[in-house]
């Protein structure tokens, strides 16, 4: 059955095994988290259970919010997502999950939203070649042809200049190598999507 949790990426740093090797780990400050909705077929033709990370102020949320989170007797969130293919009956409505859902040398799938690039060429956001530097080329780091064809319109899906990154990235089968209880927080190894303080959820992985 699937588990998960959602964090807030605190930033990077390196542990040592037993052995003495080097470990780099990503910190996720994972809950505590609140289950808001339980969700089932009957009446809502799927089953899942949301739930919420972070307190909001009750002046910052709108009503709808407010009230979904008294429901739960809680406080509004910042953060709220669904998990599917959990084991519905293991979760009651107010509940708290906290880090040690998960367990050393588990496996899990981390999504965040990657870090912001801004307007962006195609060398840098494509990896295009660029063309001659000299010999009187007036060609340097243009986008190329933009398809000769059709005359009258750009193809879709032509690479061209624009906004890079901040896009929901998902990367799969990462190693948990120390869960600290206490403090709610994971080590994670390898690198996970977005900046400092970021938003992410914490799955079970898909590749088993």
């Amino acid at each position: 059955m699937t588990k998960g949790i959602l964090g807030k990426k605190l930033g990077m740093t390196q542990v040592f095994t037993p052995e003495g090797l080097v470990v780099p780990v990503t910190v996720i400050q994972a809950g505590p988290c609140t289950v808001l909705q339980k969700k089932d077929a009957e009446n809502d033709g799927y089953e899942a259970i949301q739930i919420g990370f972070e307190d909001k102020k009750e002046q910052r949320a709108n009503k709808p919010e407010l009230g979904h989170a008294k429901k739960a007797n809680a406080q509004p969130k910042r953060y709220i997502k669904e998990f599917r293919g959990i084991e519905l009956a293991s979760y009651e409505v107010g509940q708290e999950l906290k880090a040690d859902v998960f367990a050393e040398g588990e496996f899990v799938d981390v999504t965040g939203v990657s870090k912001g690039k801004g307007f962006q060429g195609v060398i840098k956001k494509y990896n295009q070649s660029r063309g001659p530097m000299t010999h009187g080329s007036r060609y340097h780091r243009g986008p190329g042809s933009m398809g000769s064809i059709q005359a009258n319109r750009v193809p879709k899906g032509k690479r061209l200049p624009g906004h890079m990154g901040k896009e929901t990235v998902t990367i799969q089968k990462l190693e948990i190598v120390k869960v600290d209880a206490e403090r709610n927080v994971l080590l994670i190894k390898g690198s996970i999507p977005g900046p400092k303080n970021s938003f992410v959820t914490v799955k079970s992985t898909v590749k088993k």
